[in-house]
């Protein structure tokens, strides 16, 4: 018999291993997400259209196009004017490399951009044996490669006091991290084993992101376009809206069309009556007309009714009401299996989907409704609509291919089917056309399996003598009569319980997804997708995750959505949508518009523009305001530095919303909160996953949760150029890795030039042999007293005069090619601003960045983040006297302004080259619904 003491021992030891197996597991987990492809403008990289002439390792994929690779050519051709041909050969190797970084697949990660709230290198970060072969080889050409990037004397104070001493040098180019470094980055097996590709997770789960686009629906059904060149859609509410929605993401606050009155449907949870499609002709701008599919009560008998309604003469945004012309009408004999789909195929006829009349097993007579081709019920229909002005509602194609057959309705197309959901038709390859016209849908099941169908002429679909692959009314499977079309795919119902039917992606800004089916489950909440083998005519079967927080992190993305899938949808370029709702009630406001986003690959700049034609406008328009936090501004966990005090983090933004059906949570930690948002659905029980926060650890000195005194060479340079004082160089400290202890601070000190030497001699350090006499070398900086505490907050505007009566003292930003290169001091008081000039408000005095502040109406006031983009930041920045805005910074990333201070502009939109924030698309001044916690900053470079 075991003694009590050892079975302790034994479960304590195995407690032991369990904790550092899991440990290890999260370990490896977070090793895989710390890094990923990225941009410097925050977006994933490309293909480009042309090959690459200068740097050409990045032909295949990376950040640059053709005219960025020409723009990094022009400038190492003249930082290599300053050698003979000993110096070419011995460092033009070196300096190309270093300047073809930019256009690494990893360039965020070596220039530590991936996170918006901490500076950006200058340059790249090395690994420490490359940078010590530099050193030795070219050290002075450090002030060649940074000369350009700013006012000519700024560097010059660093790199003469570092060019001589390997150590100080590395410190300031070397990039911790060793597997991300350059060039290690480039021979990293496990990094660029897959490059390109859509990511997937240890599972095999393909790991995509999402935007949000639209939010406060009810019960969102459909989305629909009208292929005119506007870029507009259409989204059909349950309750018998439709919205029309402007391709900047505004909707109109007229419907496009309301039968709230006529439409039967409740406030119930899965009540699937109601309105629930909308089509529109395909020659929309000529015929302007349009087709619903809605359930109605006549004389209390509930049918189906497909009308037809024409475009108001005054608005082209509005369906004339007055002018519904009902199509058809078939009795429905119960309140489920409504159907429910209409759309137009390339052939210009209208197809009708409608379900097998409801119940359970299609009970109704010998066969069912579905079979049964003396009903419209279980079947695909096909009718003409075409030139009925004068005539009958419609008229029967002549191929159809039941016309003339015995006991037989004309307008079917197809039968045994049980309740279509959502169907599709193939746009096809964008280069080749193939599977263009095909069409597609999913097919709701009884019991056991849900699955999606190829639509042919003439097809019968098995039901109800069978769901999916299997037999259900095993007396009907039998009859060797049935000659059914089998599914492409088909699923059990532990993976889902009602299919939603979705799209072939053939869109543009996302090439690796081209030809991928994407559909979902509305049950369970699971994202699918089918992939076509052409040469076997296997649909191969792959889920879809949501992407962990590191994959998605890119401006606008997120990686989590609400449960309940109703529908898909693609816009006029073909990019592919859901509409999912936290409530299935056709009343609840839950409901939300997702586009789905690959964060591995994008299409080359240029290539996917679209230009949508002008719209008239009548009523007002209603701009969308996001409501899930993006991925990119979550605030990360932060390890704090040593001898410097953390604050508390701020609290998590509630993004919890209450459902109508309870569902059991698998298990996480740290234990989430009740919620229906999806971030990956569990690969054993159909119900979601739940998004929890983030536990990546990552430390980082430049972080909003701590204050610290910045270090490293992109700190050093930053303080340098706008604090006008000397620079402490310390240890750099990048995430990832342990932070080193703070070493004592030693100043940079610039050598004092002789003035009887030469000017290209004027550098205590020697100049290489290799150089020639005609060397430019960099302006030595003036030297500039430093600044009260009172003095840094940095005012600059180069056209405006100051408001009388103020009286702060400010920085005046230096302009490139005036005398001197200090901040010359000028005083607001005497003197007016005219309205809408700005200022950045900064607590750390930097002139390059701070909360936007705007002057009007004889007061200073903030603005808020709402719709506020880089266009909108690079106005602000123009007016400072630089050239562009490096990043936007939303939720007071730097800084919120005081109770006392107003808020003056919200929902700002630019184009990018007004002269100012009140030429922009904006609401009414001091009409906002922000705090200022919502206070925008910029960054300008």
């Amino acid at each position: 018999m075991t003694s009590p003491i050892c079975t302790r021992i034994q479960l304590h030891n195995f407690l032991a291993r369990l904790l550092l197996t899991t440990l290890l597991l999260l370990l490896i987990q977070v090793r895989r997400g710390c890094c990923h492809p990225q941009c410097l403008d925050y977006k994933p990289p490309f293909e480009p259209r042309q090959p690459l002439l200068f740097c050409k390792n990045y032909s295949k994929f990376g950040c640059c196009d053709e005219d960025k690779d020409y723009e990094l050519s022009v400038r190492f051709y003249t930082i290599m004017e300053n050698f003979d041909h000993s110096g070419y050969v011995t460092c033009g190797n070196y300096i190309r490399s270093i300047l073809c970084q930019v256009c690494s697949p990893y360039a965020a990660h070596l220039y530590d951009a991936e996170d918006a709230n901490t500076p950006m290198r200058v340059l790249p970060g090395l690994c420490d044996d490359f940078c010590h072969d530099y050193w030795h080889q070219c050290r002075y050409t450090l002030s060649l490669l940074l000369e350009d990037l700013g006012n000519p004397g700024q560097f010059a104070n660093l790199t003469a006091t570092i060019e001589d001493d390997r150590r100080r040098f590395c410190e300031f180019l070397e990039l911790k991290d060793k597997q991300y470094c350059y060039p290690n980055v480039l021979t990293n097996t496990e990094l660029n084993a897959n490059l390109g590709l859509v990511q997937e997770d240890s599972e095999g789960c393909l790991e995509l992101c999402l935007q949000e686009v639209a939010n406060g629906l009810r019960n969102p059904v459909a989305m629909i376009h009208a292929d005119d060149g506007t870029h507009r859609f259409f989204v059909a509410e349950q309750l018998g809206y439709v919205w029309v929605y402007l391709a900047n993401g505004s909707r109109i606050d007229r419907p496009f069309l309301n039968l709230t009155r006529a439409v039967l449907t409740s406030p119930w949870a899965g009540d699937e009556r109601g309105f629930l499609c909308m089509a529109l002709h395909p020659r929309f701008t000529a015929v302007r007309k349009a087709y619903v599919y809605y359930s109605v009560s006549v004389k209390k008998e509930e049918k189906i009714r497909i009308s037809e309604f024409t475009l108001s003469a005054y608005d082209d945004n509005q369906l004339d009401h007055s002018s519904e012309r009902t199509i058809l009408e078939v009795v429905q004999p119960a309140s489920n299996h409504n159907g429910g789909q209409l759309l137009f195929g390339h052939d210009g006829y209208l197809y009708i989907f409608i379900g097998d009349g409801g119940r359970a097993g299609d009970p109704f007579g010998k066969f069912g409704n579905s079979q049964n081709k003396s009903t419209l019920l279980g079947k695909v229909l096909r009718v003409d609509v075409n030139n009925n002005d004068d005539g009958a509602p419609y008229s029967i194609p002549s191929d159809n291919p039941f016309l003339g057959e015995k006991e037989s309705l004309p307008e079917i197309y197809a039968y045994g089917v049980r309740n279509m959901w959502r169907c599709s038709i193939d746009r096809g390859d964008p280069e080749t056309g193939f599977g263009r016209g095909r069409m597609f849908c999913g097919d709701v099941g009884q019991n056991k399996y849900e699955e999606v169908d190829l639509i042919y002429k003439g097809g019968n679909y098995g039901w109800r003598a069978k769901e999916g692959f299997n037999c259900y009314d095993r007396k009907l499977c039998r009859n060797s009569s049935l000659d059914d079309i089998l599914p492409i795919f088909a699923y059990p119902h532990k993976l889902g319980k009602s299919v939603t039917g979705g799209y072939i992606y053939r869109g543009c800004q996302m090439p690796n997804l081209n030809g991928l089916y994407i559909f979902g489950d509305f049950m369970s909440g699971r994202l699918m997708s089918l992939k076509e083998n052409v040469a076997t005519g296997e649909w191969l079967y792959n889920e879809i995750c949501m992407g962990r927080d590191q994959t998605c992190r890119f401006p606008k993305l997120i990686n989590s959505y609400y449960k309940y899938i109703i529908s898909f949808a693609e816009n006029e370029a073909g990019e592919l949508y859901f509409l999912a709702t936290g409530a299935p009630s056709a009343t609840a406001r839950a409901g939300v518009i997702y586009k789905i986003v690959d964060p591995s690959r994008r299409a080359a700049p240029g290539k996917c523009g679209i230009k949508p034609s002008p719209v008239k406008i009548k009523g007002k328009l209603i701009h969308f305001h996001p409501k899930e936090e993006f991925v990119i501004d979550k605030k990360p966990t932060t390890t704090p530095v040593p001898t410097t005090t953390a604050r508390k983090p701020p609290p998590t933004r509630k993004t919890a919303r209450k459902t109508t059906a309870s569902t059991p949570t698998r298990k996480a930690l740290p234990p989430p909160p009740t919620s229906t948002k999806i971030r990956k659905p569990p690969t054993q029980t159909p119900t979601p996953a739940i998004k929890t926060p983030s536990t990546t650890a990552r430390t980082t000195l430049a972080a909003t949760m701590v204050k610290a005194t910045p270090t490293g060479y992109r700190s050093a340079v930053h303080t340098a150029a706008f604090s006008g004082i000397q620079t402490p160089t310390t240890t750099s400290t990048r995430k990832h890795v342990r932070p080193h202890p703070t070493p004592t601070p030693r100043p940079l000190i610039l050598p004092q030039p002789h003035a009887n030497y030469p000017e290209h001699q004027r550098f205590t350090t020697p100049r290489p042999p290799y150089w020639p006499t005609t060397f430019k070398p960099q302006r030595p900086p003036i030297s500039t007293t430093q600044k009260s505490q009172q003095e840094k907050l940095i005012l600059v505007d180069k056209t405006h005069n100051t408001e009388e009566g103020e009286g702060n003292q400010v920085n005046k930003r230096p302009r490139v090619g005036g005398r001197g290169y200090g901040y010359k001091r000028v005083r607001i008081g005497g003197r007016r601003a005219r309205a809408g000039s700005v200022r950045l408000v900064s607590t750390d005095g930097l002139s390059d960045r701070g909360r936007v502040e705007i002057f009007i109406r004889g007061e200073w006031g903030t603005v808020c983040d709402d719709l506020f983009t880089t266009k909108a930041g690079t106005v602000v920045c123009r007016q400072l006297g630089f050239r562009t805005a490096l990043a936007v910074m939303k939720r007071a990333g730097l800084g919120q302004a005081d109770r006392s201070v107003r808020i003056f502009l919200d929902d700002v939109e630019c184009e990018g080259g007004e002269s100012s924030l009140l030429e922009c698309k904006r609401s009414r001044v001091g009409k906002h619904n922000c705090s200022h916690s919502e206070d925008v900053g910029v960054i300008c470079g």
